[in-house]
Parts: C-alpha cells; structure tokens; sequence
C-alpha cells in the first residue's frame, strides 16, 4: 500500500484548479496525469531578462523589461498580415510591439493608447524600426514587480501556453508534502544538496544545478534499491541447482566451432545454475555474436536435471524465429520443443497446456501469453528472456512466480550496453558478454551515397536482385511521429512497387498482425526479394539470403539504431553491402556517426561512442526500445550520480535489508514515489 504522505501527489491532475476535460487531453499527451507528473515537468531552460530604463540601453536580440508608452495601432491592409502597436519609451525612442493572426484581438485590449506598460520579449530590429514580437508579457505593474527576470521554459503540446504550465506547477508546488530524507548525511552534505521539497521548488524557479542533481541522485538513488532488492530477494529465495550431465549437449549439431566468449558464457551460466539461489543473468551479445548457442545450452542444462525451460520474445515474429531455429538445432538432442502465442486456439492450446503440465514438452518458446494465469508448468527451472529491455522488471518476476520453485532466468539483449551504463538499467544481474563474431561471418560493406543518387541506389537494388539475392530498404524517420514514417514508407513502398512489382512487400507498425506476419513469411521464404520497412524490422529477424540493407535518411538515426538494422545482413556466406543513404542538411554529429559506421562493426564500441556522441539525449535508444530508463537523470548525471546513489543503496541494504530504520522507511517512501514499489512488494514476499 502507497503511503498516506503522498497521497497529494498522487491525486489526478483535474484535482488542480482550471483543469476540466478539455486541458486532459494535451495534459496527457506530455504523461502529466497525476500531480506528481507536474511537480517533476522540469523547466527544458531559463530566460533571463534584464529591465531597461529605455531602448537605447538594450541590444538587439536580448530579452529586456521595458516601460513603453502606445502611441498609436497599425492593422495591415492584408488580412494575414501583422497587427502593429507604435510606443514610445521615456527618451522618446519608437519601437513596434507586433502581433500576427488572432493574437491582434488581444493587442488593443493590452496596449491602449496612451497607457504605460512594462513589456517583456526580446529586442529585435525590422527594417530601421526596433521592435518585440508577440511580447512574453505585458504589465501594467513596475518591472520590480514582474518577476520575469529568470522565467522557465517548459515542454508544451497543442492547447498549452508557458502561463498556464507555470499555474499548475506552482499549485502543484504548493501541494508537497514534507517527506523524511532518504538519502545518507554524509552524501547529503558533500555535495551540498537541499531537502527534497525545496529541490523540486529551486529547481523550477532558477538554473540550480545542486537542486537538479539532487532530484536526479533521488532517481539513481530509487532504481539502485529496487534492483538491489530483487537481487536480495533472489538470493534469499530457494531455488533449485541444476547440474546437467551433458548427455544432450554433446548430440548438438553445430555447423560451426563455439567462439571462447560464447564457452565462457556457457560456463558462468552453467555455475550459477549449479547454486540453489536463482541466477540472475545477463547475457549482452553483439549482432550475430550467438546468443540463441548460449540460450539452447542453457536451456540443455535444464532439461538434463529433469526440468522445463522458456524462451519469452517480445513479438510473434521473434517467436516463431526462435522456435524455428531452436527446434532445427535440438532436434539431434530428442528434446521436446513446442510454441505458445496468442495465436494457439482451442484444441491446439489445450494440448499446449496439457504438455506443459505433464512434463511431455521441455522447452516452450513464446510471448507474453507464458506470463498468463491459465499457464501452468509441471517443473519450470530456467526462464530465457529475449530483448531484456521490453520486458518491465515486474513482468520478468511475474514469469519468475510460474516455477514451483524459483527458476534460474537469463535474459538476453541484442543492443551492446556501455559499461557505464549496465549498471543503471541491470543493476541486479551478472554480466556476460559475447564480444567475439562467430569465425567465418564476413565483415559488411558499409558505403555512404547521397540523397540526390537516389537513382543509381534504386538501380544497385535491381541489379542486386536480378542476381537472385533479396534487400531490406528501411525508410526514414521522419519526425518523432509514426503516421508520418508510415506515410514515407507507403510513398516509397509505391515507387518501388512500380519498379519491380509483387516481388516488393512491406511491413509498419500499424499493418494488422496477421498482414504485418505474412508478408515477414513471404520475404523469410524467399518469395517476396524487397521488404521495405520503417523500424519496426525486429531485432532478431534472420533472413541469411538478404544481403543488401539501404537505410534512408541515415542520419536521422541512433548510432545503436543504425548497428542493430545493419546487423540485418551478413548472417549468410555471401559477402552483405549496406548502403546508408544520407540527406543534404548533415550535422556534425550526423557526420561523425556515419563515418564510425563505416569504419567499425564492433557493436560494444560503437554504444561507447553513441554515448560520447549523444550527450546528454535520449538514454541508449530507449525511445525505440519503449522504456524510458530515467525521466530525470539525464546521461550526465547518470555517470556522474549513479556510482555513488549504487554504493548509498548497498549500503541500505546491508545495514538494513528489511528497510525498517528511520532512513530505511524513507527510502520505502522512495521507491513508492518513483514507482518502484515491486522492490517494496519483495521485502513483503521475502
């Protein structure tokens, strides 16, 4: 249960003032449904004005307070032209305050002639006349009394206004509650950090940087724990050691030799699995570095000690994939392996079921209709979690809860993670990594060809499958907007269709399912050549026959983004060419990721350069991945904040694993503020 205390900051964002149904809707758009979600919208920047005594004294381009006298109103003679208000200030200097669209409807209530007002914009010239456009402000107090001199900037979506933005938050301001400090005294006064309440309060009213970190060490701080706690919670929970005895193992029909980071991982998976604590595991593979040879020895060891194994995938298509080349690879072996999808009605999901409950099926591979109730195993002991980061860590304890003891879990993930940041998405796993190709994969050619050769791109295709090979064509990310990536993709789907006819297929994150899953299967056969897609091309999709990726628009790209939709091809013998196709308006940074995408395929090193490259913007791609890490803490923070909120929280935990000192039940009101609150249900459970 969430603790009284926060029940303000809970409540629903229509219990502030001014909020009826019709402010919900852009309310929603920017995920401000509670009053929480006001409190932590943090200001995106500043604007700092300085009060001018006259125009002389400002400079074109800065924000200024000044005291204007209107003289006279100018409409324009077109009806789409601007609304101009003449004023005087004290030394007589002109200066136009402009207005476009319906907003002249408000000037000449704001700006009578001949009443003095204190107007706040930024200075610019037009033509020989200076003038403000659309002024931030207009007062009829003095400047002192404006209180606009360092004024937030927040994120905005249709039918919002910075004024009405900055209302909520300041009722939400007034609704904190006074919390008890979770973070340790020693931290606290190192860094010279405020109370929580006055964080949040400083830091939507100035750039303070102490407040800002702070908020974000509370984040670190309330993730650390709660990934702590599920370690704890596995490590105390019974488990069953698993010791195989190899006898399947060595039936495995590999066409190739293990690479040494491929054994290592087996054998760290093998140890811990021979504990009765549950591993927690986490297996980071470059593309192509074998993960799915890992998963299957993994999911041997299991079904030699007498137990089942799953494989979760986040979509149906990953999950045939796997079972395809998971049933091909242990059919040597006389393992029983079966698939589970929403798909499976009446009498094949009963004999699904049945299977499952009696033993007779070893390995299921599905997606999250493994997690349902009607779901029962006879002897679960390893759960195999593909593409970790699109399950929550709730989910993966929901799937955890189906063993009648705890089952060992590895989870997988296709995106190299830099080290620095492991820790703040998997802090409750061991790491393997596979950081070696499997011998014989050849290196891909990778080549950048401008936009306006789009001709000479679309005649490589033909020729490229003229020779009986097939091609991926990626669209563009157009805009952070799906509709207008579908949109591309459908005019370049049409164009190319017209060029090479049926032998063309498409797939987009709106097609229905089954649509969306056939044409997968036509590409994946071999009968369609071209599939054209937006981003949606899972990772994971394996078609070795396709050989040539062009990318459009590259440099609208992740760096990550770009590696994991290269890795699409070069899963065969024949030698794979991706072609990133770069617009004309290419920035700096665009510049860089190119060209280490010509000059590397080593996924570990390219996260450690996206990062580097990247800033402080979007985490790792979790945009695409669909969980956000930190609402927060932004990159920076995160390496410079993480290492010690990791140490305050072991330290909570070794000192006081049931969170029952005056500091351990702060933090429960921690965990529960930054919805953490499994991490409490554990200590509950445990």
């Amino acid at each position: 249960m969430r603790p009284d205390i926060l029940n303000p900051l809970f409540a629903e964002t229509q219990s502030l003032e001014g909020v009826g149904p019709k402010l919900m809707k852009p309310l929603g758009k920017l995920g401000l449904e509670r009053v929480k979600d006001i409190a932590y919208h943090l200001p995106d920047r500043f604007v700092t004005r300085r009060p001018i005594a006259d125009l002389d004294e400002g400079a074109e381009g800065e924000q200024v307070i000044v005291a204007l006298t209107p003289t006279e109103h100018r409409a324009s003679r077109s009806a789409r032209g601007p609304f101009r208000v003449l004023a005087q200030d004290g030394a007589g200097n002109i200066c136009a305050i402009t207005y476009f669209g319906r907003a002249s409807y408000t000037a000449k209530k704001l700006l009578p002639v001949g009443e003095r007002r204190w107007v706040a914009g930024r200075l610019d010239r037009y033509g020989d006349m200076l003038q403000i456009v659309h002024p931030d402000h207009v007062e009829s107090e003095s400047a002192a009394n404006l209180g606009r001199l360092n004024e937030p900037v927040y994120r905005l979506s249709e039918g919002l206004t910075q004024p009405r933005v900055a209302g909520l938050v300041e009722q939400a301001l007034e609704r904190l509650p006074e919390l008890p400090e979770w973070i340790e005294p020693g931290q606290l006064e190192r860094a010279g950090w405020p109370n929580w309440r006055d964080a949040l309060r400083l830091s939507h009213r100035n750039e303070n940087a102490r407040a800002r970190d702070r908020l974000a060490y509370d984040e670190l701080l309330a993730n650390s724990l709660a990934l702590l706690l599920v370690k704890a919670d596995s490590r105390r929970r019974k488990g069953q050691a698993l010791v195989g005895d190899g006898r399947l193992r060595v039936q495995l029909a590999l066409p190739f030799e293990m690479t040494g980071a491929q054994k290592r991982s087996i054998a760290e998976i093998e140890g811990d699995m021979a504990q009765e604590a549950p591993m927690l595991r986490l297996l980071q593979g470059d593309v192509g570095a074998g993960k799915t040879v890992v998963a299957l020895a993994a999911m041997l060891i299991a079904v030699e000690a007498g137990q089942q194994a799953a494989l979760l995938a986040p979509t149906e298509i990953l999950a045939r994939q796997h079972y395809e080349t998971l049933r091909t690879m242990a059919a040597p072996t006389g393992a029983e392996v079966a698939l589970l999808t929403g798909r499976a009605k009446g009498r094949e999901r009963e004999g699904l079921l049945m299977g499952l409950l009696d033993g007779s099926i070893d390995i299921i591979v599905g997606t999250h209709s493994l997690f349902q109730d009607s779901v029962a195993y006879k002897d679960l002991g390893l759960v195999v979690i593909d593409e970790q980061h699109r399950f929550g860590v709730a989910q993966r304890l929901a799937l955890a809860a189906k063993g009648k003891r705890s089952p060992h879990t590895l989870a997988m993930t296709a995106t190299p993670i830099p080290r620095s940041l492991t820790l703040a998405q998997y802090g409750e796993m061991d790491v393997s990594r596979l950081d070696e190709l499997p011998p014989g994969r050849q290196a891909i050619d990778t080549r950048v060809v401008a936009q306006d050769r789009m001709d000479d791109v679309v005649a490589g295709v033909a020729r490229h499958l003229a020779s009986g090979q097939q091609a991926y064509w990626v669209c563009p990310m157009v805009r952070d907007n799906e509709s207008d990536d579908i949109a591309a993709a459908e005019a370049r789907f049409a164009a190319l269709r017209e060029r090479f006819g049926d032998a063309v297929v498409m797939v987009h994150g709106q097609l229905a399912p089954e649509v969306k899953d056939a044409n997968m299967e036509r590409f994946a056969s071999g009968e369609a050549m071209l599939l054209v897609a937006t981003t949606v091309i899972e990772v994971g999709v394996d078609v070795p026959a396709a050989t040539l990726m062009v990318i459009e628009q590259a440099e609208r790209f992740g760096l990550a983004q770009l590696h994991q939709l290269r890795g699409r091809v070069g899963r065969g013998s024949e030698k794979s060419v991706c072609l990133l196709v770069r617009g004309a308006e290419l920035s700096e940074t665009g510049r860089k990721r190119l060209a280490l995408m010509r000059e590397t395929q080593d996924g570990f090193r390219i996260a450690e350069e996206d990062l580097e490259l990247r800033g402080g913007g979007e985490l790792l791609g979790t945009r695409q991945s669909g969980e956000a890490a930190f609402s927060i803490a932004d990159l920076d923070q995160v390496q410079r904040l993480l290492p010690a909120a990791h140490a305050d929280a072991r330290i909570l935990i070794d000192r006081d694993g049931g969170l029952t000192s005056a500091r351990g039940e702060a933090a429960r009101i921690l965990l529960y503020l930054f919805e953490r609150d499994w991490g409490v249900q554990l200590l509950r459970g445990g």
